[in-house]
Parts: structure tokens; C-alpha cells; sequence
């Protein structure tokens, strides 16, 4: 079975109901616009109390209706998270908006 670079599972409303559904565990997100466009891809590590909950609960409080957001439980999520930023970065030149101005230092992904 082939490795998945990018985080593929499906896109949920970022709202109260929908991310009370999610586990307490460790892992990485992304939020989109309605558009589908990535804001953001995000880590939700040891800080977290509640793992994924915590931090999409922090998201929906500073972002406020109309967003997406999708989630991987990962318990190797900071790996992971350098992981989606190159793959961003290689697939649109650039780190999601709200990941530009405090990103890790991020190596570049090699061509297969």
C-alpha cells in the first residue's frame, strides 16, 4: 500500500456539534474557506488538553462560522504537520495563509 501525502479525509463543518464528535487524541488538521481553499493546517500535540478537540475548539472560537476542517489521528502529529506544510508548499508555492508569517523551518520534499 502506497504512503498518502496529503490529508485526503473528508471536510466537515467547523461547528459545535461536528467537532464535539472528535476524539481526544493527537494529530494534525487542516480549515479551509467555503471555497475549499487551505487557511490553515495545524498540529494539535501534547499542549491539548483534548488532542483534536481542543485545538478545533480554539479554531471555532477565533474563526467563527463558515469554515472547514478536516483531521488525521496521528501520534506522530509534529512530523506529520512539517509533512503537509511541504506538501503545500511544493503543490502551491507558498504555506497556507495563516501558517505564512509562523511556520517551522521546513525542508523540501524530494521528486520521486
Amino acid at each position: 500500500m502506497a504512503m498518502r501525502l496529503r490529508l485526503d479525509g473528508p471536510w466537515r463543518p467547523l461547528d459545535a456539534a461536528e467537532v464535539a464528535r472528535l476524539p481526544g487524541q493527537l494529530g494534525v488538521y487542516q480549515i479551509a474557506d467555503g471555497e475549499g481553499r487551505i487557511a490553515k493546517i495545524g498540529e494539535a500535540g501534547a499542549r491539548a488538553p483534548f488532542g483534536l478537540r481542543t485545538a478545533l475548539e480554539r479554531e471555532l472560537a477565533a474563526r467563527g462560522p463558515g469554515w472547514r476542517f478536516r483531521v488525521e489521528v496521528n501520534m506522530q502529529y509534529r512530523t506529520r504537520w512539517f509533512e503537509l506544510l511541504m506538501v503545500h508548499r511544493a503543490d502551491h508555492g507558498a504555506l497556507p495563509p495563516d501558517n505564512a508569517a509562523d511556520s517551522p523551518a521546513l525542508g523540501r520534499l524530494s521528486p520521486a
